[in-house]
């Protein structure tokens, strides 16, 4: 079943790679014998239903969990639920995607007012007459 992020953007199942491994953590024997947690993989550089502007923002976002082939790989061992576990990484990659798809407010660069830099001058120089007078006593 396709995921869908929005009305217009819908990933394919052919784009994502769901493979279950065994858990760490603590489960007593449920852990060293069932493959619970999930690795979801996005195969994201591929992918041609989002545009490249929403690919660059997602790789930022994804950080570490971006691999070199461009591929997106979230982990997930949360419950000792494979299904919900499958569900949390589901999810989250849709999170992920919907956070790139918002486009960030171009900066524009400012100066401070000539009032703040007078402040900053005066409060400099009361600063250093302050050091100023902590030197030697003379007698």
């Amino acid at each position: 079943m396709p995921l869908t992020i929005n009305d217009r953007i819908t990933i394919a199942d052919w784009e994502l790679t769901e493979q279950f491994v065994r858990a760490s953590g603590p489960g007593g024997q449920n852990v060293n014998k069932v493959s619970t947690a999930v690795e979801l993989r996005f195969e994201a550089a591929r992918s041609p239903n989002l545009p490249d502007p929403v690919k660059r923002r997602l790789e930022r976002l994804a950080g570490r969990r971006w691999t070199k082939e461009g591929a997106l790989v979230i982990q997930v061992e949360e419950t000792r639920s494979q299904a919900q576990n499958r569900e949390i990484a589901r999810e989250r990659l849709v999170e992920l995607i919907r956070a790139a798809l918002v486009v960030p407010k171009p900066r524009r660069p400012t100066r401070p007012t000539k009032g703040s830099v007078e402040r900053r001058i005066k409060e400099k120089k009361v600063r250093g007459e302050v050091k100023a007078g902590r030197g030697k006593v003379e007698e």
